[in-house]
């Protein structure tokens, strides 16, 4: 499996979020499920060390966070992961790197190894030289296409919202969408941010494109809250459930 976060999740005020994350990781892990964690949060966890006031605008400043922080997260959840004795590996890609047939063989080469060898892989884009993928790009496309990389069974993408809503839930009119099938264009959906405004660069249409990604080359997708993160890997039904494609006979 693979599981997304984001940065608003595990930066900032909701640091304490990491150890119950880990935790319901390291429980999959211990069932002896294969398991790989995209995390953002790499600029958002290397500002203060900065001395910045927020998100930096420039690119360069960008990059100098995302090499200060990302830093600072390894360290956060091999430290989390200690408890468990736990290994991590840590996974630097572009979304272009899954793109291109000689960087792709060679990540999932890697890939295959780490889990092979039972590391936990934690995978970010590699903010520090992806020039184009810093301003526009997001972690939930990046998870979905881990995901096509490894041919996962299913994919997890954690946010500040608890499923997917028919509209921003703090609106009124607002109803929770349980299952969606795999041909549901979901047209009646209103779009809005998923996270926390200042850190974080997806939303509810990212992550929408993202299942609907995953889920296109067989990866069954689930969209729920990190607060509810251990429901979540242990089966319980909590979240937006995105059908995968069905299997071809033969």
């Amino acid at each position: 499996m693979v599981v997304k976060v984001g940065s608003s999740s595990i930066s900032g005020e909701q640091v304490a979020q990491i150890d119950p994350l880990v935790d319901a990781l390291a429980s999959a892990y211990a069932r002896g499920a294969e398991v790989i964690l995209v995390s953002s949060g790499a600029i958002a966890t290397g500002i203060p060390f900065l001395s910045l006031d927020g998100r930096p605008t420039d690119l360069a400043t960008q990059q100098a966070a995302a090499a200060v922080g990302q830093n600072v997260l390894m360290w956060r959840y091999q430290t989390s992961l200690d408890r468990h004795d736990i290994v991590a590996g840590q996974v630097l890609l572009t979304a272009g790197d899954l793109e291109n047939a000689t960087p792709r063989s060679n990540a999932q080469r890697a890939m295959e190894r780490l889990l092979g060898l039972r590391i936990l892989p934690i995978v970010n884009e590699n903010d520090t030289v992806a020039t184009h993928e810093i301003r526009f790009g997001d972690n939930d496309r990046l998870a979905a296409l881990v995901s096509e990389l490894v041919g996962a069974d299913l994919l997890v993408l954690l946010s500040d919202v608890d499923a997917l809503y028919t509209r921003p839930p703090q609106l009124p009119g607002a109803r929770r969408i349980d299952h969606v099938p795999f041909a549901d264009d979901l047209a009646g959906v209103e779009l809005g941010d998923i996270g926390a405004a200042g850190v974080g660069t997806g939303g509810a249409g990212t992550k929408i494109a993202a299942a609907k990604l995953a889920a296109s080359s067989g990866t069954a997708v689930l969209l729920a809250s990190t607060a509810n993160v251990a429901a979540a890997l242990a089966g319980a039904p909590t979240g937006t459930w995105f059908e995968p494609a069905p299997q071809q006979a033969g």
